[in-house]
């Protein structure tokens, strides 16, 4: 007789849910780090509460700006703790919080969502592992990035009026000065070395020379780093050393990135703004010595950049996309991709000689002279799609449609953001807009020519015709001809090199 005996089922033990929560304060101030305890405590209980979640941690950031994660050290440990593991899932008070940036909120929401890690954003009552939530985060987080950009035209605003007015305080003096009761004021021990450098300058020492020395005496910089030429000959040329100061010499462009200001806004100059450390003779004698240098050594001043060679800036590598670089290498002169230098495996494209570079330039070009009636006139006609005025006109006409319906995109998203339009037909809106978007793309597509060569790209066609109609056979590399008639130099290898015209076409030429 069979026996049977019933084994019972174990009970599976439920694994709990590593949650952590992050939280920021944009100020070091004692009301912000108040509310960043606050929330330390409210997540704790939060999370310390849920039966079937466990505590793995909370990360935060003091005193900085939500608009670029890279300088928020505790967002990024996080993110690392993620990706060893450490964290199921994450809590965060609201989107402004984890980030102002539309492109770094969506972009880290996806790559943690990759790694099955979501977010839940209290404010917003957004759980980025449901389908809709990468929508609604893309259009909140728009929405907090206008908000941070309004703040920080507010604060400009405010700024300005500080700048006009002279009532501006410099948080970081000039190495020489200190900062006493907001006023700048002279640090007699940093301005010895301010005027000894000055002295230095007029007696014919460059600024790598006078750096050497006070690296060797261990004089340490204002952050305690080293020494380097471009950081004396910046001090030579700063007018705050005789009394003056010239406020915006920096801004903040829309994407919130620091940019030196090269006239883009206004700048604010103030004589007599506080005690000098050198005379007004001083100061120009050194730079006079500063700029006679220059000269010996053939460096010419720019608006933005000192460059000495028509190839500078403009050669890149064809593997990688990345910049290739002038160096000189036992006497030669050569040009190699930076990315290959750094790592050989990322990038294989060896360096090549700057002066066959410019040999097969100067073979492209009389090719094009001897070549001009078969190679470039019947470009002309491409360009302006056969010459027809009506084809311009249609394309013109498309360009419109097509920002309209960007406009109308940018509408609805803001109306469903705000809770004025209705789910369903938000959604139809998009596929409405995405089908017309895609019939004028199908349309300019299908018009002769290409729609995105412009009138410039004629106006550089029209100078090399009128160039190859008179020049006569190159016989050697001429800086004017390049620089007027080359946008870029393409090194695809070792044996050749591809040159991007002004006008728009890429012409190999063998090395």
């Amino acid at each position: 007789m069979k026996r049977i005996t019933k084994i019972d089922a174990v009970a599976k033990e439920t694994k709990k849910l590593r949650v952590a929560a992050y939280a920021r304060v944009s100020t070091d101030s004692a009301d912000q780090l108040v509310s960043l305890d606050a929330q330390k405590e409210h997540y704790e209980q939060v999370i310390k509460n849920c039966p079937n979640w466990e505590f793995a941690g909370l990360y935060y950031d003091e005193g900085v700006s939500g608009t670029k994660m890279a300088k928020r050290d505790g967002l990024l440990r996080m993110l690392a703790d993620c990706e060893r593991g450490l964290i199921d899932y994450i809590l965060v008070k609201s989107i402004s919080r984890f980030s102002r940036n539309t492109v770094e909120s969506v972009e880290t929401v996806r790559r943690l969502s990759a790694m099955g890690i979501y977010i839940f954003f209290e404010k917003e009552n957004i759980d980025t592992g449901k389908m809709e939530g990468e929508m609604m985060l893309s259009i909140m987080s728009s929405l907090a990035e206008d908000e941070s950009r309004s703040l920080s035209e507010n604060n400009k605003w405010s700024i300005q009026k500080r700048f006009q007015n002279g009532t501006y305080v410099i948080g970081t003096p000039a190495y020489g000065y200190k900062n006493v009761d907001g006023k700048m004021v002279i640090d007699e021990e940093k301005a010895a070395i301010v005027r000894r450098m000055f002295a230095s300058v007029m007696e014919g020492k460059s600024g790598a020379k006078i750096a050497s020395e006070l690296q060797a005496e261990g004089i340490p910089t204002a952050r305690g780093g080293k020494w380097q030429s471009s950081v004396i000959i910046g001090m030579i040329r700063n007018e705050t050393y005789i009394g003056v100061a010239v406020f915006q010499k920096t801004y903040k462009d829309d994407q919130f990135n620091s940019r030196v200001n090269y006239g883009e806004r206004g700048m604010y100059r103030i004589e007599g703004h506080h005690e000098p450390i050198v005379s007004e003779e001083v100061f120009r004698a050194a730079n006079f010595a500063v700029d006679n240098n220059a000269r010996e050594k053939g460096i010419t001043k720019s608006r933005k950049y000192t460059k000495r060679y028509a190839l500078s800036g403009k050669v890149f590598c064809g593997e990688c996309g990345g910049k290739c670089k002038r160096k000189k290498i036992y006497g030669e002169v050569w040009y190699g991709c930076d990315t290959h230098v750094k790592d050989k495996k990322r990038c294989r494209q060896l360096p090549v000689r700057a002066d066959m570079v410019e040999a097969a330039f100067v073979n492209m070009m009389n090719k094009l002279i001897y070549g001009r009636d078969a190679v470039l006139l019947p470009m002309s006609g491409r360009l302006l799609g056969g010459g027809n005025t009506e084809v311009l006109g249609r394309l013109e006409s498309l360009n419109t449609e097509l920002a309209m319906v960007a406009e109308r995109r940018q509408a609805a998203d803001k109306f469903f953001a705000k809770g004025l339009l209705d789910a369903a037909v938000y959604r139809e809106e998009l596929d409405v807009l995405a089908q017309k978007e895609k019939e004028i793309n199908a349309a300019r597509n299908g018009i002769e020519g290409d729609p995105d060569l412009d009138f410039d790209r004629q106006l550089a066609l029209n100078e090399l015709l009128k160039y190859t109609a008179k020049a006569e056979q190159l016989t050697a590399f001429s800086d004017e001809v390049f620089t007027k008639h080359v946008d870029r130099v393409i090194i695809v290898s070792r044996k050749e090199v591809g040159f991007v015209m002004k006008c728009g076409p890429v012409f190999r030429e063998r090395i």
